[in-house]
């Protein structure tokens, strides 16, 4: 979903988990595990599919306001069309990783390809918000189970060196999908119209259906631990619950039944959530990992850069359309520079994280998103966007690629190897979810500039929204240096999240 590499690793497929041997084979451990002949074929059509995951977080952006006006869609229904995707894409990412375990890599990821290529269809074919919405909660459970189980079968088909240049391929995905997302997206709004930009999965994941099964080599299943279903519908249903009270309260206020209710209904989710962990012989997500500092540091800057980088994308896009009179291809053009710019920060951050250290990257990168943040906080959002808006929010994206970079590097490299794939699922998981929360926030704070109805947007929702924005970074930015340990990390043998 987001720029800076979109490398989801449940919480037992990251590569140092994920990659052992079968213990009946340990006998045979001096000599070099069978390869498939065809892997590297099996490599590009499995990165195809996670590329369309990648795809339709920034290509749906773009194309909102159309969306809105076609359907009839107001603010409440179009923040959901962004956060249900994300929302359930996180929220069963780990309960998809222990399916493929369970049920065997290459079965689950066809499924969720054919749920997510299905869903792909309703979504274009929509009438009404609640089709579309509908469509996206069945793309984002389609995307839980294909994104670990292609991880998993990518870490499975290449060993020793070939693995780190595969491994290298499918972390480079995230950049381009990103970047090509904004243009596609524009480009079809503007020309055939919006649905297409979902109608674009389904000749694709056809292709990719038909061509799989002969390239991808069936393996067993591992000894499933427990899939723990009750605790990732625990866990859906409580960030559900919160996002809701986040959008509700821009229509009824902070203090109203419709937003505090629900919010305290997460709470309680949530508590629940955590007892049902405690109590599982196989948990989802093994709570104990939060009292190492390095993993709650590095789902801190996960969440934070993510949910800053997705707020930019969907504030962005309604602010160039509705106040600046820009095409939906235009706004994609604004946004090229901002893909890039993560892209490029993430890069110098894998460079810096070695030789400053985790303190001052992370730092340092949400030092450079406030400075980001700051003009189309402070400046008339009517302004020029060339000279204003798109270059503001580039250098914001520029920090926000590194933090991505030292998130991960953070949580996966200040602590043992054994835990690294426990550690890299959680991560994974409050990377989209991150997303889901930030345009629920920015959502209601601009509300009044979302509003679609008959009276012209007024612009002091955006100013607003990117107020939250900067002092959110600034907050994270005084946090960092003492929520993130000591010390320099290891390298670690997988992809960075995202």
């Amino acid at each position: 979903m987001t720029p800076s590499s979109h490398a989801h690793a449940p919480d037992h497929a990251h590569v140092p988990d994920h990659a052992h041997v079968p213990d009946h084979a340990h006998t045979a451990a001096l000599s070099p595990p069978p390869t498939h002949p065809r892997r590297w074929t099996a490599l590009a059509l499995i990165c195809v599919a996670q590329f369309m995951l990648i795809l339709d977080v920034t290509v749906v952006n773009v194309a909102l306001p159309r969306m809105a006006a076609d359907l009839g869609l107001a603010r409440t229904s179009l923040t959901w069309v962004v956060t249900a995707y994300t929302l359930c894409f996180g929220g069963l990412m780990l309960l998809g990783g222990r399916l493929a375990d369970a049920l065997g890599a290459r079965r689950t990821l066809l499924a969720g390809l054919a749920l997510f290529t299905a869903a792909s269809l309703v979504s274009g074919l929509a009438t009404s918000g609640p089709m579309l919405i509908g469509g996206r909660i069945a793309q984002g459970v389609g995307a839980a189970l294909l994104s670990p189980a292609a991880l998993s079968l990518v870490t499975t088909s290449f060993h020793g060196a070939e693995r780190a240049k595969a491994l290298g391929v499918w972390a480079a995905i995230g950049g381009t999908g990103s970047a090509v997302g904004v243009l596609l997206g524009g480009a079809l709004t503007d020309g055939p119209g919006w649905p297409w930009v979902f109608y674009v999965n389904v000749p694709v994941g056809l292709a990719l259906l038909a061509a799989l099964p002969s390239v991808v080599p069936p393996r067993a299943p591992q000894a499933a631990r427990g899939l723990d279903a009750p605790g990732a519908l625990l866990v859906t249903a409580a960030t559900g619950s919160l996002i809701y009270g986040l959008v509700q309260a821009g229509e009824t206020g902070w203090t109203s039944a419709s937003a505090l209710l629900p919010l305290l209904g997460s709470l309680l989710l949530y508590g629940t959530f955590a007892a049902v962990e405690r109590a599982s012989r196989a948990p989802l997500m093994d709570l104990r990992m939060f009292t190492r500092r390095p993993v709650l540091a590095g789902s801190f800057l996960m969440l934070v850069a993510t949910a800053l980088l997705i707020s930019f994308f969907f504030l962005g896009s309604v602010q160039l359309q509705h106040l600046s009179g820009f095409s939906a291809l235009r706004t994609g053009l604004v946004f090229l520079p901002v893909a890039v710019t993560t892209a490029v920060g993430a890069h110098l951050g894998s460079r810096l994280v070695g030789s400053l250290g985790p303190r001052a990257c992370a730092t340092g990168g949400m030092a450079i998103a406030v400075l980001g943040c700051l003009p189309p906080a402070l400046v008339t959002p009517g302004s020029n966007p060339w000279t204003t808006l798109m270059p503001a929010l580039s250098v914001a994206s520029l920090g926000l690629g590194a933090v991505f970079v030292t998130a991960t590097t953070t949580a996966l490299g200040l602590i043992d190897p054994h835990e690294a794939g426990l550690a890299s699922g959680i991560v994974n998981t409050f990377h989209e979810v991150g997303g889901s929360i930030g345009v629920a926030l920015v959502s209601t704070t601009a509300a009044t500039s979302l509003s679609t109805g008959p009276h012209p947007p007024t612009t002091t929702g955006f100013t607003a929204a990117f107020t939250l924005c900067a002092a959110t970074a600034a907050t994270a930015a005084l946090t960092a240096p003492a929520l993130i340990p000591r010390g320099k990390p290891r390298p670690t043998a997988g992809p960075h999240a995202h």
